[in-house]
């Protein structure tokens, strides 16, 4: 089975071909970021993403064809974001995988777009369910477990800030540049990370949710008391942040997989670590060890598969087909779509659908 997927639901627009479900290859993996556009602004601009989506998704797709060696033929399904997300991209290519699917006589696969990372471990390391999930990106921290396709249990999430939202917030009270959580990692190197000591924030609470607010205003606190700072003290200040959301996400982890074994005794534990935030190193590290000590399997893709792609849409579109039923032209995208819910969403559309 060959797929089309399509990725625009944020700043990055993405088309990819990829191959499977046994024989996985991805044949081609096609982004074009928007940082540019966005970075005068300090953050995206909805209305700017789906404008430069509509300029260049056309020529994303036939470059993403073009190096897979594919013609329309040799496609088999197109699948695409249908939320969440900034709404206008989202229609943007959710709508042009309609055209195309329509054009070219395909079937349609609209993917929640938190499900192409949840699934992106089964294409990269043969994952079997069930497996736990952290989810870290700049709108969404949580943990799932992961039952099968579309089956979701949520365990765990952010109150306020998700850990991608905290870092940009904090690279900007400190004046580094936008995307900020790449600047605040590269002077964390530099940082000693024992000058300031950041809280952990719900620690000590039971359960996996977690809070990143109150740690990024704890860290403005300091800067503003040691105004005007240093290279140095923001350096100090960028290691002793990252520290405390690397603890806060090993401890939670830790539990998360201590629940895992309560619930399913006999499968093999495995936690995944998927979005943007996965390409942080530290992040890694710190959940590395952490599944280790749980003597859990730990399971991260590929830098470039972290972030927004459009293999994963694929992918995801690929597993989707496996279950039978497919969406129809009367699908709609959708800005909010929590992935527990997914079960009664995607699968419930897709079975009134009449492709199959």
């Amino acid at each position: 089975m060959t797929v089309l997927g399509i990725e625009t639901s944020c700043d990055e627009t993405a088309a990819a071909v990829v191959q499977g479900p046994v024989q996985k290859a991805i044949l081609s993996n096609t982004i074009r970021s928007q940082i540019d556009e966005h970075t005068e602004f300090g953050g995206v601009v909805p209305e700017i993403a789906a404008r430069a989506h509509i300029e260049i998704l056309d020529r994303i797709v036939s470059e993403a064809m073009h190096e897979a060696d594919c013609t329309w033929d040799d496609i088999d399904a197109v699948a695409a974001t249908a939320g969440p997300g900034l709404i206008g991209g989202v229609i943007v290519g959710f709508m042009t995988a309609k055209a195309i699917a329509m054009a070219a006589g395909k079937p349609l696969v609209g993917v929640n777009h938190l499900e192409g990372h949840a699934l992106t471990a089964r294409l990269t390391d043969d994952l079997e369910f069930p497996f736990l999930l952290l989810l870290v990106s700049g709108g969404h921290s949580q943990f799932l477990l992961v039952r099968g396709v579309g089956d979701y249990e949520r365990l765990g999430t952010t109150i306020d800030d998700a850990i991608g939202e905290a870092f940009d917030k904090t690279a900007k009270l400190l004046g580094l540049p936008y995307p900020g959580g790449p600047h605040v990692e590269k002077l964390a190197t530099r940082g000693d990370v024992n000058r300031f000591r950041l809280p952990r924030p719900l620690l000590d609470r039971p359960g996996l949710d977690m809070s990143f607010a109150g740690l990024k205003t704890a860290l403005r606190t300091q800067a503003k008391k040691l105004e005007p700072v240093d290279e140095q003290t923001v350096a100090d200040l960028c290691v002793a942040f990252q520290r405390s959301v690397s603890d806060v996400l090993a401890a939670r982890t830790k539990s998360a997989l201590a629940l895992f074994a309560e619930r399913h005794p006999d499968a093999e534990p495995a936690i995944v670590v998927a979005g943007g935030v996965a390409a942080n190193q530290e992040i890694r590290s710190a959940l590395t060890a952490a599944a280790a000590e749980a003597n859990a399997r730990f399971v991260a893709p590929p830098m470039a598969l972290c972030t927004d792609n459009a293999a994963m849409i694929a992918w995801a579109g690929i597993e989707r087909l496996q279950l039978g039923p497919v969406d129809d032209m009367k699908l709609s995208p959708r800005p909010r779509w929590p992935l527990d819910q997914d079960k009664a969403g995607i699968l419930g559309a897709g079975k009134k659908g009449a492709k199959v």
